[in-house]
């Protein structure tokens, strides 16, 4: 099983498509929840909001 892949982001509302091709999704957009992370419910890739950035932007 491969490790879950994180992403360190610098918005609050982000979009995944599973990286493409055979292995990709459909494009969802996703929103940071108030702790500053969130998980893809397609393919699970996991997104934390970059220390100092403001959970305020878009």
């Amino acid at each position: 099983m491969e490790p879950i892949e994180t992403e360190i982001v610098t918005k609050t509302r982000i979009a995944c498509e599973g990286g493409g091709g055979p292995s990709g999704h459909p494009r969802v957009y996703l929103n940071l929840g108030k702790d500053g992370h969130v998980d893809c419910p397609y393919c699970g890739k996991h997104f934390v909001l970059k220390e100092g950035a403001s959970a305020g932007a878009h």
